[in-house]
């Protein structure tokens, strides 16, 4: 499996306050100049998509999220086409 190198995203930072109540997630910080750049760099159609992740050490991050459901999309409608020839193939009703 390829895995793609992880895009941390610039001027973003969450915390979690262990004493905060469980209502709480986090706490979201942007260094505006950072974060803007980040945006603009990595803008898709008005969008861009973070997670908040947690890393090996407890601590966590946040990371560009570069799924694209598009893509997965055409990858199955590829191989349904794919799986209809190859059936279609030889004749055989079954």
């Amino acid at each position: 499996m390829n895995k793609e190198e992880k895009i941390f995203a610039d001027g973003f930072s969450f915390k979690r306050s262990e004493s905060a109540p469980d209502f709480v997630v986090g706490r979201l910080s942007l260094k505006v100049d950072e974060a803007i750049g980040f945006i603009k760099k990595y803008d898709k159609n008005g969008w861009v998509n973070l997670s908040v992740k947690t890393a090996r050490s407890g601590n966590h991050y946040v990371e560009l999220d570069t799924f694209d459901p598009s893509s997965k999309k055409e990858k199955k409608s590829s191989a349904k086409k794919q799986q209809k020839t190859e059936d279609e193939g030889d004749g055989l009703p079954f």
